[in-house]
């Protein structure tokens, strides 16, 4: 696993053996940020790192110049591994937050420009995620969810769903938030 682009590119991640995280592979992770790329100016935004895992998600935002990373993760392994990886990097701009997901989207006051969701695949209920980013408002306008699934679910019919892309066994769906009708 490595950063893909950015101040940090080619930084090798080399999580411990006893994370049990999925992490989002390099092909899928490098054709995701080639998505983002031609839709954002990564620099300057805030995002949200929904079930971060080993955080490869949140160092390639922080890499590419996120002004904020928010990762949040309640495995203790994975948020000290976030949390060591981050300061070994010299990544300020994120902030490892353990937490109940599900429970931080219901508290959060911060809106975000990007969120991404990576729950494991077989989490039953995981697609909560997408009611509770829209029912709390937490997109700026012109922000993006992006939910990371398997490639045999669909989530076309949610609210704000936009497209999705595959690649091998990933699947991104992408959301957004619903323009006001003047």
């Amino acid at each position: 696993m490595r950063i893909v682009s950015g101040t940090h590119k080619g930084r090798v991640i080399t999580p411990p053996r006893n994370l049990r995280a999925r992490p989002t592979t390099d092909f899928a992770k490098e054709n995701l940020f080639n998505v983002l790329s031609n839709m954002f100016d990564i620099e300057g935004l805030d995002v949200l790192d929904l079930f971060a895992g080993t955080g490869s998600i949140s160092y390639e935002f922080a890499s590419r110049g996120a002004a904020s990373v928010t990762s949040v993760e309640i495995n203790s392994v994975h948020h000290n591994f976030i949390r060591e990886t981050a300061k070994k990097f010299g990544f300020g701009n994120i902030r490892p937050v353990k937490a109940n997901v599900f429970l931080y989207l219901k508290s959060t006051p911060q809106r975000y420009d990007i969120i991404f969701s990576d729950a494991p695949y077989d989490l039953e209920g995981a697609e909560a995620v997408i009611d509770l980013v829209f029912g709390q408002n937490l997109l700026r306008e012109g922000g993006l969810l992006i939910f990371e699934h398997s490639k045999d679910k669909d989530l076309s019919g949610y609210k704000g769903f936009v497209r999705e892309r595959t690649y091998g066994s990933v699947r991104f769906s992408f959301f957004e938030p619903e323009q006001e009708k003047m």
